[in-house]
């Protein structure tokens, strides 16, 4: 059981375009993730995916390994130390090799593709990672979640749905999949592929089986665009979040495949009515949302759901008790969130 408060999930979701492209070549089993910089670049990623893995009770080494560049390959070009590293690794027993670029690489100007496309044995697939124009952490989960789909071809459809861009990192991650499958197995939709945690290189080739992809977040739109333009494959923007979020994520999803969800969503109501009544006694208590943690989606479906057990919610920054709003997975997720809000406000 995970014990862990939750603290700010921003903490996790701030690093460079090289750390979110890795939170997710690190979830495809049986590849290595080449990071081609100085040895800096590689220790301080292993240490933070290590430890955020044992934060989610994953006992799991990431599969990193460093071209460690020095100041000579720096100065002289770094080409042959990517391409000593590429053969080494090959030489291993992985199905697919990730090469992700520090930003040094792209200041010298190393031709990483030229490297890339030689033989090596196994599939060698470049993600875009060098953040020194002002890349962030999530256009490093984008890219690498397109680069890796640049592998997969059209296949044939089946009623399936793809989860797209899980994060990786975030405390919840498999707390709010277990919420998005509760929902999808009322209407009889099952789940293709989680796309990317935990799969095999493989089982990507399926990308563009499932019907409807799911985005985590509407920050991943351009790579639902992109899958979209590649497979056919219409989206959703989000995963279902807060009260009226939830309704509106199964009416959509049984849209796409034809499903009259009138009873699905009639027994959701039903399920949200009795989570909000085992609540009842947060009826006035007075509170406001912590100003460090202000996300715009997770504020208005918190707000949603303070505003149904009828606090009284006062302005951030206020006095009172302050409470992370977070941004609540469906009702299973509104009813953890008030769980921890009971827990501050009776503290």
């Amino acid at each position: 059981m995970i014990l862990n408060p939750l603290p700010i999930h921003t903490s996790r979701f701030g690093g460079c375009t090289l750390t979110g492209a890795l939170s997710v070549t690190t979830h495809i089993r049986n590849t290595a993730s080449i990071v081609h910089g100085p040895k800096g670049c590689t220790h301080h990623n292993f240490s933070l995916l290590h430890a955020t893995g044992l934060d989610n009770e994953t006992v799991t080494l990431p599969a990193l390994v460093s071209t460690a560049l020095s100041e000579s390959d720096i100065v002289f070009g770094g080409e042959g130390a990517l391409l000593r590293t590429l053969e080494a690794v090959a030489e291993n027993d992985v199905e697919a090799i990730f090469v992700l670029s520090s930003c040094i690489v792209d200041t010298i100007g190393d031709d990483v593709a030229a490297i890339c496309n030689r033989e090596y044995g196994v599939p060698v697939v470049i993600v875009p990672t060098a953040g020194f124009l002002g890349g962030t952490f999530q256009n490093g989960v984008a890219n690498a979640l397109c680069a890796i789909a640049g592998t997969a071809e059209p296949c044939p459809v089946s009623d399936s749905v793809n989860i797209i861009g899980e994060k990786n990192l975030e405390y919840e991650v498999e707390e709010n999949y277990a919420e998005v499958i509760r929902l999808l197995d009322m209407l009889g939709i099952p789940v293709n592929i989680r796309y990317v945690h935990d799969i095999t290189f493989d089982e990507i080739g399926f990308l563009g089986a499932a019907r409807l992809n799911v985005l985590r977040e509407p920050a991943l739109m351009p790579v639902g665009n992109y899958l979209n333009e590649r497979f056919g494959t219409p989206f959703i923007p989000s995963f279902p979040l807060g009260l009226s979020g939830t309704i509106s994520f199964v009416e959509a999803v049984a849209g796409t495949f034809g499903i009259d969800s009138s009873r699905v969503v009639e027994k959701e109501r039903l399920f949200q009515r009795d989570t909000l009544d085992g609540f009842s006694d947060l009826e006035g208590m007075a509170a406001s949302f912590d100003p460090a943690m202000i996300d715009p989606e997770g504020v208005n479906s918190s707000s949603e759901v303070a505003e149904a057990v009828r606090m009284h919610m006062k302005k951030p920054g206020t006095s009172g008790v302050s409470l992370g709003p977070g941004t609540p997975v469906g009702t299973t997720g509104v009813r953890r969130m008030l769980h921890r809000w009971r827990r501050q406000l009776h503290a």
